[in-house]
């Protein structure tokens, strides 16, 4: 009996000291445990480090933590050309950037409308009211700002005809930046630009319905832009692309200038685009912010205004901002928009109470969406579009 008991309490002792090695070693996390919790926990530490701060004084409105997930990041209307030109000229090709810098990095993809080709050669295009043609100075920042995808389907974007075009491109992507919505053809207007991230892969195309003449029509065998007067061109697009994807991003060039709301046709086009399969359809063309749309789960934003851009007199061409996406592989997003004014050339983030009219002047032009204090976009349920 006295045998029994001894071999009792020697288990006894080595399930006690068993479970001491246990817990000690726990704490002694090896460095490949060690490597995986920084990696659940490095994006806000990383903020922290940085000095970013949930919905602080600068605006910024912290999305979900995107281990997992893809956040995606979108601007308007972009130019380096006019009086724009002038001041980046005398304050450097940097100077767009010195407030919103940050953010177009934070992202892992971020997209704008480059309403300009960026070249030297090229002649006017022929009875245009205005010809754009930003300096190749500007590339180099523009790259290096944050910017990943550029739409190049635009009333813009042949200013200096076929040649700029093409180079434009060329000069682009030989500084690593991605083009969609133009090209040597339609197959390559028309063709998405498709980018990973987070073992997600993301398609991007590019669209315009306001193209001054028929002759920048891409087409089998001519150079041009990817228009989407019919839809059938772009919605095969997207199908196309959402086939080699896990998301589908449109960008669409559309509606009428200084116009806060959508015409009918944009909001007919978006809801083709999603029908098709696109995932999130961002616009451009009207130098305004418009307002916010949900259709079958998948977000609308009819205008981000003009982000680097010459003055305009009109006051509500200077509200702008950077509308941020946090997307699953599934395709759902949460939306959240950073407010700015853009005046001439430089954005500059919002704040205290111009931020939070903002947000509520953009409340009261999205047709079936909301916008909270830290700029979370919401469907307005109550409101929800019955058409």
């Amino acid at each position: 009996m006295r045998r029994f008991r001894l071999i009792g309490a020697c288990l006894l002792v080595l399930i006690i000291v068993g479970t001491g090695v246990y817990f000690f070693n726990s704490q002694m996390k090896s460095p490949e445990t060690v490597s995986e919790r920084s990696r659940e926990t490095g994006t806000a530490k990383e903020a922290e480090e940085s000095g970013e701060r949930n919905s602080g004084s600068d605006g910024v409105s912290e999305l979900p933590d995107h281990g997992d997930r893809v956040r995606l990041a979108f601007v308007g209307d972009m130019m380096f050309a006019d009086k724009a030109g002038e001041m980046l000229e005398q304050h450097g090709y940097d100077y767009p950037y010195i407030h919103v810098g940050r953010l177009l990095k934070d992202a892992d993809i971020t997209a704008g409308n480059l309403e300009t080709p960026i070249t030297e050669i090229g002649e006017p295009a022929e009875k245009k009211q205005y010809s754009y043609r930003s300096s190749p100075k500007a590339i180099p920042p523009l790259a290096d700002s944050g910017m990943d995808v550029l739409n190049l389907a635009n009333n813009h974007a042949m200013d200096y005809g076929t040649a700029g075009l093409l180079d434009t491109i060329k000069r682009l992507r030989k500084a690593g930046l991605h083009t969609v919505g133009a090209g040597k053809n339609a197959d390559e207007a028309y063709r998405a630009a498709i980018l990973e991230a987070n073992g997600i892969k993301v398609a991007y195309v590019g669209f315009s319905r306001v193209i001054p003449k028929i002759d920048f029509y891409a087409t089998k065998t001519r150079a041009g832009m990817a228009e989407t007067y019919s839809k059938d061109k772009a919605v095969s697009a997207i199908k196309q692309a959402g086939k080699l994807a896990d998301l589908v991003i449109v960008i669409v060039h559309w509606g009428e200038e200084r116009k806060e709301t959508p015409v009918v046709y944009q909001r007919e086009l978006a809801r083709a685009y999603i029908d098709a399969g696109a995932d999130l359809v961002v616009g451009s063309h009207p130098h305004v912010l418009q307002g916010f749309e949900v259709y079958k789960g998948k977000w609308i934003a009819y205008s981000l205004g003009n982000f680097i851009f010459t003055i305009n007199p009109n006051k509500l061409t200077w509200n702008s901002g950077i509308l941020q996406a946090d997307c699953g592989k599934s395709g759902g997003c949460s939306l959240s928009f950073v407010p700015a004014i853009t005046k001439l050339a430089q954005p500059v983030l919002l704040e205290g109470e111009e931020k939070q009219a903002l947000y509520r002047k953009l409340t009261g032009l999205s047709i079936n969406a909301e916008l909270d204090k830290e700029g979370r976009i919401r469907e307005r349920k109550q409101q929800a579009s019955k058409d």
